[in-house]
Order: structure tokens, then sequence, then C-alpha cells
């Protein structure tokens, strides 16, 4: 489906029988498995979850603002694994919100229970726009033409965040950069001259450089929980490290916060970065079905 803003494409995953990929443009854009909202296929995504594991004790409700909805995996996954949280999703694309919601409804028993509500706009306006202090969780994850747009990069962008947050919060973001680093260098700088707070997880290949990959940068104003966030971590399928403290100090060493005057969006990912993509059925595309959500 053509949305206008790029080319909407949903495809069976050949190994799961109630899942499925978006696709933006050939760029794998979320993963969803309807039947188990709690099964996390990117790494990345993966590791997000992991932050909303260890945010508050489990099970407890939170409220999360979204920004970037995709196909709603993390919206699914705080849903299951913390009943009665309220979400807020931003999607800038209209007509492919519309296009998730008639093929990937969001079960609910067959009752809207009003704790999830997508909000159609840019995501920068929509959190200037927010409540102060009215939010657990703020997590970015936000991608046009595989890259992060510039405005939200940059300290001005941080800073709404913090302010959206409480003060036992915490804003966590996907940063995808590639050799030599300098982006994420520059987001880790960013973040910090924010929040006093803050680590990176990502697998050892992207870290020292070796490829192109997403990085998750945390932050929060109060200590994060990085001793769980490194068992996670490093439990995972691809295992992950946490970098925090001096070492994140390291890692961010030279790099200069981004300011909105001078932000520039995240890299391109290279090419041929998501030419295979295993277990997908390109001749399988997901149902019609007219599920309901809040909107």
């Amino acid at each position: 489906m053509d949305t206008g803003r790029g080319l909407a494409e949903l495809l069976r995953d050949a190994d799961r029988r109630a899942a499925w990929m978006l696709l933006i443009d050939g760029i794998p854009q979320s993963h969803v498995d309807l039947d188990d909202p709690g099964y996390l296929e990117f790494e990345y995504v993966r590791r997000l979850g992991h932050i909303i594991d260890v945010t508050a004790p489990e099970g407890q409700p939170l409220h999360v603002l979204h920004l970037g909805a995709g196909a709603l995996t993390l919206v699914r996954y705080v849903a299951a694994t913390r009943p009665g949280s309220r979400q807020v999703a931003v999607e800038v694309d209209e007509a492919l919100w519309r296009f998730i919601k008639l093929r990937l409804p969001l079960r609910t028993g067959g009752r809207p229970d009003g704790r999830t509500r997508v909000q159609i706009g840019d995501a920068r306006a929509v959190l200037d726009r927010v409540p102060a202090g009215s939010f657990d969780m703020v997590i970015a994850d936000v991608f046009a033409g595989g890259r992060t747009p510039a405005h939200l990069t940059s300290v001005e962008f941080a800073a709404a965040a913090r302010r959206a947050l409480r003060d036992s919060g915490v804003f966590a973001a996907n940063v995808a950069d590639g050799p030599p680093l300098a982006h994420a260098r520059a987001q880790v700088a960013t973040v910090r001259a924010v929040f006093p707070h803050a680590c990176l997880i990502a697998d050892a290949a992207v870290l020292r450089g070796r490829r192109f990959g997403n990085l998750v940068l945390a932050a929060s104003p109060g200590e994060l929980p990085t001793e769980a966030l490194t068992r996670r971590a490093a439990s995972d399928p691809m295992p992950g490290r946490v970098v925090h403290g001096q070492d994140l100090v390291r890692f961010a060493s030279g790099a200069k916060p981004v300011a909105d005057a001078t932000a520039r969006p995240s890299p391109a990912p290279p090419p041929g970065a998501f030419a295979s993509l295993p277990g997908l059925d390109r001749g399988e595309h997901a149902p019609a079905d007219e599920g309901e959500i809040g909107i």
C-alpha cells in the first residue's frame, strides 16, 4: 500500500503462525505476533522491552508515550505484560495507521478498553504539547526513509522528553548508526546534557563500529537499573552489552550535544543492510479485520 509517505507492506513470518512484519519501502519497521504480543523478534526492540520490564515492579501499570507507532509492537507488549497501562502512540502517517488498524488490530476481547490511544501528528509537535510530568516512559523509535528525522535528535528534543517524564521516568530511543559511530556518540552527548543518568545497549559488533545497526539509548533523572539490564541483554539470543558510567563517558568522548539549529538526520542504512529477510512469506499478506482501538 502506498501511504503517500512510502510503500507499506505486511509479510507473514513463515516461522510463527500469527506473526507479521511491516516493511516501509523495503525497510523492516515492525514485527508483530498477534497470538503472542510478549514475543519481540528484533533485537533492539527486545532491548527496549528490557527497559520497559525494569522501569517498575513486574506487572505494575505504566503511562507510556510511544513516538513512532509502526505496527504497535511495544504498545502490544506493554498491554500484555503490564495490564491496565495507559498508552499514547504517535504516528505521523495517518494512512499507515489506518492500514495497520485494519490489518493488525489490537485484540481487546471485543471491547475497547480506552487505555490505548493513537494520535496522528509529528512526534516532536505532540511531545511539546503533552502535560509536564505525565509519563513513566517516553520511547522514541521514529524513522523516515530509514533515518531518524533531525528534529528528533537534539538537546531541545531531549529536554522536551525530560519535561514529559515524571522524576522516576525513563526516556528510551532507538539510535541507528554505523562506523565511525559519530551519530551515536553525539546522541549520547546530547542526552547526557539533559539527563544525569544514561546507558547504551547494543551488540559488540555495532559498539566496535564493525557494522551498521541499532543501539538503544536510555536515560533518566534517577539511577538506571544497569545491573538488571546487563543480565537481560547478556541472555538475549544475540547478546548485547550495556555501556554506562565512565565507559559511556569514554564512548562519547569528544562528541558535542546537538542543537536544533545544527541537527541532521541519522545516517542512512548502507545498501543491502536489509537485503536478506529470512522466514518471510512474500506471497501471503495480512487479512483485513475491523478491530477496535481508540484514536
